[in-house]
């Protein structure tokens, strides 16, 4: 099978070859942890999970590289404002942000590179780039000159104007081209900062990246990942400094009823905070719910058709035997996978393998199916918990329908068959199904 994933560089799908074809090197840019993740961080943790567990399955050896930035400027003023040291808030966010992408089933990256263990690695490639006439020293500053480079911009085709947007970067007039980006900066006596050729400070944002990616995947990797907001300045920013990546691969932004998310709106929506009222495995569901190249709408309806969407495809699971997942069962879901990734299908790949499942009456048959069903979830992270688990999790009349189905499970044993359907009807208008297999019965809520 033939991985194909869309290329921002080239802005074209093409077959993805590893320039190693035993060991695959995929780094992807992490959170800066001054404050709990959002839907829209969550989105490329989960993207990019889901393309390390197919490449696992296709390549011998995977290196999937996650950073944390842990010094920066929102860092060093949320910690000013609580009067407590940097490294106070990125610890606390950074165990924020590793339980919410362990409640959303995100497998951990091989590397998690924090920036503040990488500082001497920052100061060295930067004295290089001085050295190679593409960085200058001014006023404590250390500042990439984008004229130096000629090819800046081929990665987001930005133009002269556009390049001044967003870059984190103040226009200031000991610049020599107000485009040129900062890789070291002072700080206050107050600031965190380490001693470097220039004076105390610490490094720029962008420097970060490309360093972190040197000293743990080398001068060219395989895939560089991260959410389509990154492509400029930052990613174009890393290709001025060195890093050379075969594929640039991006996700697209998460909105909220059509809206960007933003504090002015009021709209931002905290992964812990939808968490409370969904499960993580049907937010995950959600979020895989659109191609990931393409813009995805969340609404108060989103985690909810998720959650129905999972209890019908752990539905077909239950009380089903063991069996081997016959590779013709599996070849849609690969395939949809394989197509840039390509989510809704394989999702839809997943119902119709479920769907085979309730219209079978072979058990050979139902048990293959289902083999392959669970199998195609875990590509995705989807359906590897226990399907009466999944039946009852969540639901706040767990205890009352456990009498209920107890008690009618009395009547039917009295033969009392007024009181069972009566009790029927009273769980179906709760949103139960009851199954009853002799003399036990389950019960899980309706789809």
């Amino acid at each position: 099978m033939a991985l194909n994933l869309f290329n921002s560089m080239g802005r074209q799908v093409a077959p993805f070859v590893p320039q190693d074809a035993g060991h695959v090197r995929m780094y992807v840019c992490g959170p800066t942890v001054y404050s709990y993740a959002h839907i829209g961080n969550a989105r490329p943790a989960v993207v990019f999970d889901v393309l390390a567990r197919r490449l696992r399955a296709l390549f011998p050896r995977v290196a999937y590289a996650r950073n944390i930035t842990d010094v920066d400027d929102k860092i060093i003023a949320a910690a000013a404002a609580e009067g407590v040291a940097r490294d106070v808030i990125a610890n606390r966010f950074t165990r924020a942000y590793h339980a919410d992408l362990s409640a959303l089933g995100v497998a951990p990256p091989d590397i998690e590179p924090r920036a503040t263990g990488h500082i001497s690695q920052m100061i060295a490639m930067i004295e290089g780039l001085i050295a190679a006439g593409r960085a200058y020293a001014t006023d404590g500053h250390v500042l990439f000159h984008i004229p130096a480079f000629p090819a800046y911009g081929r990665l987001s085709g930005a133009n002269p104007d556009e390049m001044l947007t967003g870059a984190r970067v103040e226009v200031a007039p000991w610049k020599r081209d107000p485009r040129d980006f900062v890789l070291w900066k002072p700080s206050a006596p107050d600031q965190p900062g380490w001693d470097s050729p220039w004076g105390f400070g610490r490094p720029g944002w962008h420097i970060e990246c490309s360093a972190m990616i040197r000293a743990h995947l080398g001068d060219r990797i395989d895939i560089h990942g991260g959410g389509i907001d990154l492509r400029f300045p930052h990613h174009e920013n890393e290709i001025a400094q060195g890093t050379q990546a075969r594929f640039w691969v991006h996700n697209g932004h998460v909105t909220v009823s059509g809206a960007k998310m933003s504090k002015s709106l009021g709209n931002v929506l905290l992964v812990r905070d939808l968490l409370a009222d969904a499960p993580g495995e049907a937010i995950r569901y959600a979020l895989l719910s659109a191609q990931y190249r393409q813009p995805l709408d969340w609404t108060l309806e989103t985690p909810r058709a998720a959650k129905s969407a999972l209890d019908r495809l752990y539905g077909a699971l239950r009380d089903q035997p063991e069996a081997t997942a016959l590779p013709e069962d599996m070849a849609p879901v690969l395939a949809a996978l394989d197509d840039d990734l390509n989510t809704p299908a394989a999702l839809a790949a997943l119902h119709a393998l479920a769907g085979q499942v309730h219209g079978s009456s072979d058990l050979a048959r139902r048990a293959e199916l289902t083999a392959a069903l669970r199998q195609g979830g875990a590509f995705l992270g989807l359906l590897q918990q226990d399907p009466q688990v999944w039946a009852q999790a969540g639901t706040v009349e767990a205890v009352r329908i456990d009498a209920l189905v107890a008690a009618r499970g009395q009547a039917r044993a009295a033969k009392d068959w007024a009181r069972a359907d009566a009790l029927r009807d009273e769980l179906a208008a709760l949103g139960v199904e009851v199954e009853d297999a002799g003399s036990t019965s389950r019960w899980r809520v309706r789809a």
